[in-house]
């Protein structure tokens, strides 16, 4: 009986050892540092990895297009403008859905390809991520939360697309958007002034 507790608690322990190993391991991503690894798939099927973009700028923006502070950012064209002059500037623009099956804002590739063709969307693919986990590699927390990779593959910017945290259209004009901040500063080769910020809106639905 005593030698059934004491393997009981054993494997208690290691189970609780195996636990802090995972938690660190999926350590919260950190400015400055490299940006978190991940491997993620396509609309088209196609394989993304971050270590084949090293030597390119990628800007990740986690959406769910029935949220409504995603619906403010596209309805008033605001992100499709942010993506086209990303791509034009040589970035890599990955979108990604971390909705779960059965929760809002999960999406079929084809019911997200033709999102993105009917907001006139410009990123340069969508990933499909229903299990999270490119979502809780970066502890994205909702959508949109932006972040901004440098060509070292650094995580140099983190946050929300903007300071203002609201679902009305008209705010857009005349916000601080902190990724055109941190695209400006990167072009200028200086550190991002506001390299991380609160990010808003709707929670990712993991």
């Amino acid at each position: 009986m005593r030698a059934h507790a004491i393997t009981t608690a054993a494997a208690l322990c290691a189970g609780l050892v195996a636990a802090l190993v995972a938690g660190t391991a999926a350590a919260a991503p950190e400015v400055g540092k490299p940006a978190p690894a991940f491997t993620g798939t396509d609309t088209t099927g196609k394989t993304w990895n971050l270590a084949d973009l090293r030597g390119t700028p990628v800007i990740l923006e986690w959406t769910n297009h029935d949220c409504p502070y995603v619906v403010k950012h596209y309805e008033s064209g605001n992100m499709q403008a942010l993506q086209k002059e990303a791509t034009e500037a040589g970035y890599t623009w990955l979108s990604v859905i971390s909705s779960a099956p059965g929760k809002q804002g999960h999406v079929s590739a084809g019911q997200a390809d033709a999102l993105t063709e009917s907001r006139g969307a410009a990123p340069t693919a969508v990933l499909l991520d229903p299990e999270g986990n490119i979502g809780k590699a970066y502890g994205a927390r909702t959508t949109p939360h932006m972040y901004v990779i440098d060509a070292d593959g650094t995580l140099v910017y983190m946050g929300g697309i903007d300071d203002k945290p609201t679902t009305d259209i008209a705010d857009v004009e005349g916000a601080e958007n902190y990724v055109r901040l941190a695209m400006a500063a990167l072009a200028a080769g200086e550190s991002v002034a506001k390299a991380v910020t609160r990010p808003y809106g709707c929670s990712v639905k993991y």
